[in-house]
């Protein structure tokens, strides 16, 4: 979700505010919170209200923001120079994401400096641009130059705008690696956007995914690109010289409403995700709504935002508690085939012992007699194993020694079985005899079944 000006909207935004209402005067400022303020403004037919979030955007809106109930200090700080005062100017300095609002003209001019970029800032100065007061205080690590009180503002670091010509695009092209993303290269070498830059290279047909070196030439497409960029241009000049229709690019959200009657019903909302003062090549066979200028565009968007958030959160958190049910669900549904499919193996299990019962008191006689002579398990087991050798029935009929919880397995057959012989291996208890061990599956099943009853009960309540 798009949710900070690129320095295109940037410059729709300044131009619009620019021609709608230079020459109002400033009647009040107020903070909605530490980052985002109201300049209110008027002029005998109308009346405005300039938005400015540090770092995010600046805008006209018509929403009735909530105001905080004591101003700030910086709030104060720009009452006291700027009320009643024209706002004279719009302008964006350079091609920076940084915006120059003058209020009143001459010696009695005063600036009212927006950063967009980075964590943003918002700057008060004179008519000389010396820093009167400043939101964020800070100093710049590239450059060592502070935004402080009594410091001029740098508007020498600020980046220009240069001409695109066909020798500057062949110079950026050239300084680009091999294998690296031609759309993520330019975004960062020109000051259009990505979605600019992005409409630019679709319109000439370049691929999705152009690679430079792979399906992008330096040396053969390169005049191609330059042509493309000229698009981009000639939309940049279109936008700054006109009042241009502004979009919001909406998606769908499915999620799972949970009603209080514990219905679950499919939902599908619709939400803002992108606002544009252009409506690029990617979205047309979308899903947008078309506004009358871009600055109405960004403040239904950044209006509907935060109300929107907490209806996706809500059904967000609504899918995953239905996620988490259908997860018990299937767990129960699991748990309960567990427990079917142990009582049938309990019962074949015990009909087994039953139908050998001489075989199994053998069994258990002879190992248990081994025992009490004190055979190590290991000559036990080798007793056994010339046992089968010999063909021995008792010692044919012993698989595995679990000596160390005194248990043995058989492998028991039931040739009288319906679906024909039956044979499976059977956990024999050395300390009791077939007929108990027969007893003891059966007792297993009992438990069994209650565990089953006791899981479909609460199942019920789930």
């Amino acid at each position: 979700m798009k949710q900070r000006f690129n320095t295109l909207d940037l410059q729709v935004a300044l131009h619009e505010l620019s021609v709608c209402f230079s020459g109002c005067r400033v009647t009040n400022i107020y903070d909605i919170n530490n980052k985002t303020y109201l300049i209110k403004l008027h002029k005998p037919e109308s009346k405005a209200v300039i938005l400015i979030e540090s770092g995010i955007r600046i805008h006209c809106t018509e929403f009735d923001w909530p105001k905080n109930m004591i101003p700030s200090g910086f709030s104060m700080k720009m009452r006291k120079h700027l009320r009643s005062r024209r706002l004279e100017k719009v302008c964006q300095v350079g091609i920076d994401r940084i915006a120059d609002l003058q209020f009143g003209s001459g010696e009695a001019a005063y600036h009212l400096i927006v950063e967009l970029y980075d964590k943003g800032n918002i700057l008060l100065t004179d008519h000389e641009f010396t820093i009167i007061s400043v939101l964020r205080p800070r100093t710049d690590e590239n450059s060592d130059v502070k935004f402080t009180v009594r410091e001029k503002y740098p508007f020498h670091l600020a980046k220009q705008h240069e001409n695109l010509t066909m020798d500057k695009v062949r110079e950026i092209v050239n300084n680009a690696k091999e294998n690296e993303d031609l759309k993520k290269f330019l975004t960062f070498n020109l000051s259009y956007g990505a979605p600019l830059i992005e409409h630019c290279l679709s319109q000439a047909d370049f691929p999705d995914k152009c690679i430079i070196g792979k399906n992008f030439n330096p040396n053969t497409d390169t005049e191609k690109l330059y042509h493309a960029l000229l698009l981009g241009e000639n939309i940049i000049q279109k936008l700054k010289n006109e009042i241009h229709p502004g979009y919001i690019i909406t998606k769908k959200t499915k999620a799972v409403k949970l009603e209080k009657s514990k219905e679950l019903e499919n939902e599908e909302v619709v939400t803002y995700d992108e606002f544009h003062p252009y409506l690029f090549k990617k979205f047309e066979s979308g899903s947008y709504i078309e506004f009358q200028s871009f600055d109405k565009a960004v403040d239904e968007f950044f209006s509907k935002l935060e109300s929107q958030k907490l209806e996706i959160k809500e059904l967000t958190q609504n899918k995953e508690a239905v996620k988490k049910l259908e997860n018990v669900k299937k767990d129960h549904q699991r748990r309960l085939e567990e427990l079917k499919l142990s009582q049938t193996e309990d019962e074949i299990r015990a009909n087994l012992i039953e139908y050998n019962l001489e075989l199994v008191d053998k069994a258990i006689f002879l190992v248990n007699n081994a025992v009490a002579n004190q055979l190590d398990w290991d000559e036990i087991a080798e007793i056994i194993k010339e046992a089968q050798e010999e063909e021995h029935e008792v010692a044919l009929a012993i698989k595995d020694l679990k000596l160390e919880i005194n248990h043995i397995v058989l492998e028991l057959e039931d040739p009288e079985f319906e679906d024909g012989i039956l044979c499976k291996k059977v956990e024999i208890d050395l300390g009791m005899n077939a007929f108990r061990n027969s007893r003891r599956y059966y007792e297993s099943k009992k438990h069994s079944i209650v565990k089953e009853q006791k899981t479909i009960d609460a199942g019920d309540k789930v």
